[in-house]
């Protein structure tokens, strides 16, 4: 029953309490006991009426409750968020996977390092990318690192897609999945192939030195990378980050505009066929920002069409030209070049 029905019902009693209580005293007989009658049930009334108020303080009570435990939950939500992202966009290759290689999660870096798309690998088991002979030996670590309570070691020959096989270094730890549940393993990927090649043998240079060592040629050169398409933004992005590169991702070409209100870039990559508006349109943009604030920032067109024709772009005002299928070496030198830093 909803508070105003309960006011209602009360209401109701009063009236036909009132109608006895007139007929009643019309009737001197029975008016003693009629009145010790009415009086219980008014007595009654007043301990529903002091319930009723009890009901109503339990209810602003849980009110205030659920509207605690809604804010926790959005802080909860928006901390796991900053963890998430963080994951991502970690310079290193994270992955999770169950214990039979299935992975349920990866970063940008990590797709990167196998040439494949991040949300193409999810469902998708990491042994596709392990030599063929190391397959019974790489489940069985897998397994065997479920059940360990610190990081093992495993070592395996990586084979991204469309790419040259490397020696890996995968440290694992067992851990939870996005869910809660247990029996995930959480992955680091490190491809070791040229402190194997600069080691003497049999004297693999330290974990820490090999981690920490990378070249810092664009360190802190930052891209402003336009795409309509989620996942070519997210791999492009991981391709570049892995070489310590700033990586902004816009999905429009007004997205490109605000962000070049907020800062001037290094490098700008868009896209060419886009909604709305294209790269041809966002090129005559930038070149009236440009006039207008006296920059000149390099530029470069990516495109998945293998018929845009390279002169075109060129004509439109781009600096450079690369078709999306380019190999990983491919981008990072046309931006290396664009940056002055080749």
């Amino acid at each position: 029953m909803s508070q105003e029905e309960l006011s209602y019902s009360f209401a109701k009693i009063r009236q036909q309490i009132q109608a006895l209580h007139n007929y009643i005293t019309q009737s001197p007989i029975q008016q003693s006991k009629a009145i010790e009658a009415l009086n219980a049930v008014a007595a009654s009334i007043n301990n529903l009426e002091f319930f009723q108020e009890e009901m109503q303080a339990s209810l602003a009570t849980i009110k205030d409750i659920e509207a605690e435990m809604l804010l926790q939950n959005e802080t909860i939500i928006a901390e796991r968020q900053i963890y998430h992202d963080l994951f991502k966009l970690a310079p290193n290759a994270y992955l999770v996977t169950n214990a039979d290689g299935i992975i349920l999660e990866i970063n940008y870096t990590a797709a990167a390092l196998l040439n494949v798309f991040p949300s193409w690998l999810i469902g998708k088991s990491l042994i596709n990318f392990v030599a063929k002979p190391e397959h019974q030996f790489f489940l069985s670590k897998l397994k065997q690192s479920l059940n360990e309570k610190s990081v093992q070691e495993l070592e395996v020959s990586i084979s991204p897609r469309n790419g040259q096989t490397f020696d890996a270094l995968l440290l694992v730890k067992s851990g939870r999945e996005t869910s809660g549940a247990l029996g995930a393993l959480h992955i680091c990927l490190h491809d070791i192939s040229k402190y194997k090649q600069l080691a003497a043998p049999g004297q693999m240079p330290s974990l820490s030195a090999h981690i920490e060592e990378r070249p810092n040629g664009l360190d802190g050169l930052h891209v402003l990378f336009v795409d309509d398409e989620v996942d070519n933004r997210e791999l492009i992005a991981a391709m570049l980050m892995q070489h310590g590169v700033v990586v902004t991702t816009v999905a429009t070409v007004a997205e490109a505009l605000q962000e070049l209100e907020r800062s001037r870039p290094d490098v700008i990559i868009s896209d060419i066929r886009m909604p709305d508006e294209d790269g041809y349109a966002f090129i005559q943009k930038i070149k009236a920002l440009e006039a207008e604030k006296g920059w000149q920032i390099p530029t470069a067109a990516l495109t998945a069409y293998l018929t845009e024709d390279r002169a075109k772009v060129i004509k439109a005002g781009f600096h450079s030209h690369l078709h999306k299928l380019a190999q990983p070496t491919e981008l990072i030198a046309m931006v290396a070049q664009l940056a002055g830093r080749a």
